[in-house]
């Protein structure tokens, strides 16, 4: 799993980066600008930001983020105590929030239930005994094993994270494919073609003229 820490206070940054990095990927920047191009140039699965930031808020980036239908989990981490604040993070799209001073593995049993609540974890049970195993491209049911393409198993995955919400052909295009490699619409036909073999049609829905949902 990979996390995107915004963090602008130096001491703190590095007491976290190192205690992700014994089980996370995690790229950390003390800038709200080099965030927001960091999550144009690299995909990531959880954002750690801090609201008060030199050059600007992690409110305002995840805003910014969320309007370009950037659906990343994300927590925030403040010294401020004050419920505005709180508010004003789960209005942007927070999905946690935890104060300063606090304990690492309070830190940690957060993460652990976003990853719980978004199959981020290596191993995600999409339902009915069907798992899919995200560094192996794997899908498993009962006894049962089909290996996917790289881009079929991230589809599927992205698909299952934003199950509550239809994805559009573009998003899945822009989010998969560089810019000069983006192929065709076909490619993303083809793509949830072979995955309803596997997963069965009642799991991807069509929805006419907007894109898809997972069900």
């Amino acid at each position: 799993m990979k996390i995107l820490l915004l963090e602008d206070d130096t001491a703190l940054a590095h007491i976290l980066v190192d205690y992700l990095e014994d089980e996370y990927e995690v790229v950390q920047t003390y800038s709200v600008k080099k965030a927001l191009t960091l999550t144009e140039e690299q995909k990531f699965d959880l954002y750690i930001f801090d609201i008060n930031v030199a050059d600007g808020d992690g409110i305002s980036l995840l805003r910014e983020l969320r309007e370009f239908h950037d659906e990343t989990p994300a927590i925030f981490i403040t010294a401020f105590h004050d419920t505005k604040y709180l508010k004003s993070a789960f209005g942007a799209g927070a999905n946690d929030f935890i104060k300063k001073p606090f304990d690492l593995d309070e830190l940690g049993v957060r993460i652990e239930n976003l990853k719980r609540h978004f199959g981020l974890a290596s191993l995600v049970e999409l339902g009915e005994g069907l798992v899919l195993d995200t560094k192996t491209h794997s899908l498993t049911q009962e006894d049962k094993t089909v290996h996917l393409t790289q881009k079929e198993s991230e589809c599927l995955h992205y698909f299952y994270k934003n199950r509550h919400r239809i994805i559009s052909s573009d998003e899945l295009l822009q989010n998969f494919w560089e810019f000069d490699e983006m192929p065709s619409d076909d490619a993303i036909r083809t793509i949830v073609k072979n995955l309803r073999k596997h997963i069965g049609k009642e799991h991807i829905v069509n929805i006419r003229g907007e894109g898809y949902k997972f069900e």
